[in-house]
């Protein structure tokens, strides 16, 4: 089974950038989607994005459009989420998730990284 571990977070100003990394071992990435979903304190998970494993389609929510970008990288076991413009709202713990049946079905989890976003 695939084991996932993120990293990237960290403090941040409002309209500021951050790159999120999430490195997988155990398996090959190559058979699974692979999400990211955020938790801010007090309130619900929230699915951000997620690529495919069959076409690399992705996914994106309507508060991150035009802001993050998610990508992979198969051949190194890896998965990005390149935020930009970020703002207070994005302030959450971020988690990589993997699901070998699609993006709606994140089935393994990692142990999330903060993103702080403030001035």
């Amino acid at each position: 089974q695939v084991q996932l571990v993120e990293s990237g977070g960290g403090l941040v100003q409002p309209g500021g950038s951050l790159r999120l990394s999430c490195a997988a071992s155990g398996a090959s990435l190559d058979y699974y989607a692979i999400g990211w979903v955020r938790q801010a304190p007090g309130k619900e998970r929230e699915g951000v994005s997620c690529i495919g494993n069959t076409d690399s389609s992705t996914y994106y929510a309507e508060s991150v459009k035009g802001r993050f970008t998610i990508s992979r990288d198969n051949a190194n076991n890896m998965v990005y989420l390149q935020m930009n413009s970020l703002k207070p709202e994005d302030t959450a713990v971020y988690y990589c998730a993997a699901g070998t049946g699609g993006c709606r079905y994140l089935e393994v989890w990692g142990q999330g990284t903060l993103v702080t976003v403030s001035s």
